[in-house]
């Protein structure tokens, strides 16, 4: 039976400095590893040059969650995009030193002048993602595109949007399901049948079911028995990072009780 490879995002220590989360990696405890490229822990080849060394002696395997903060490929402002995407394509290529297994990007956002354009950003949001893959295969690096959560205005957030994503953007990018996301808009079971062979990468955390609060796993209210059991009708075996920024090790409990 096909059971996911359990991860851990670093989100969770993002206040602390890259050294310390660095300490974090090593004692994790586990072979899958999201790298977030921003904040404090943002990449540069010295902190590249580290990682790679924790990985030679951990069999440390990595994944690169893009910038998000400030970062938004939608962007009306042509300056500003471009300032955006120098900053992406430096990640990218960081992420290729990585010898990452995955990019994950955000969707782009709408902004106070999108009812004046409307449909503008979404055409732009595809060109940059167009953009982004050019310039992702040309460094050899695998990027994927995630759910994004209510109650945010990001172009992007339920199964309808990728839907209509996938059948203008022409290109192959797989699909990140944050499944925290997903328990947003009720859709984790819709974006599980529906992508199916679209998903390459995860997420999860627990919420509410109003917020996203990144629980730890069985803290909210994701019914995390039927989610697990979705995952094994569609025969996900791919890397699933926890992504809570708390409880890590009652999460990685929980989802090794629900897997085995």
């Amino acid at each position: 039976m096909a059971t996911p490879k359990i991860g851990l995002s670093m989100l969770y220590c993002l206040s602390k400095p890259f050294k310390e989360m660095t300490k974090q990696i090593i004692g994790a405890e586990t072979t899958y590893i999201e790298i977030v490229d921003d904040g404090l822990h943002e990449l540069n080849k010295q902190r590249v040059s580290t990682l790679n060394d924790i990985k030679a002696s951990n069999n440390i395997e990595y994944s690169v969650h893009a910038p998000f903060a400030d970062i938004n490929i939608a962007s009306p402002s042509k300056p500003l995009l471009k300032a955006m995407l120098k900053r992406m394509k430096t990640s990218i290529t960081l992420a290729r030193e990585l010898n990452a297994y995955a990019w994950v990007f955000h969707p782009g956002i709408k902004t106070g002048i999108s009812s004046f354009y409307p449909g503008m950003d979404w055409l732009r949001n595809l060109k940059t993602t167009r953009l982004l893959v050019k310039i992702a295969s040309e460094y050899g690096v695998k990027i994927v595109i995630e759910n994004v959560p209510e109650p945010f205005p990001f172009l992007m957030k339920s199964v309808e949007d990728f839907t209509r994503f996938y059948a203008e953007v022409d290109e192959e990018i797989g699909l990140v399901l944050d499944i925290g996301h997903a328990s947003l808009n009720g859709q984790i079971e819709r974006f599980l049948t529906t992508f199916k062979d679209r998903i390459v990468h995860m997420h999860l955390s627990d919420n509410d079911g109003k917020e996203d609060q990144h629980l730890g796993v069985g803290r909210g209210t994701i019914d995390w028995e039927k989610t697990a059991d979705l995952m094994r009708r569609i025969s996900y075996d791919r890397v699933a990072v926890i992504e809570s920024v708390e409880r890590i090790e009652e999460s990685k409990q929980k989802l090794k009780e629900l897997f085995t």
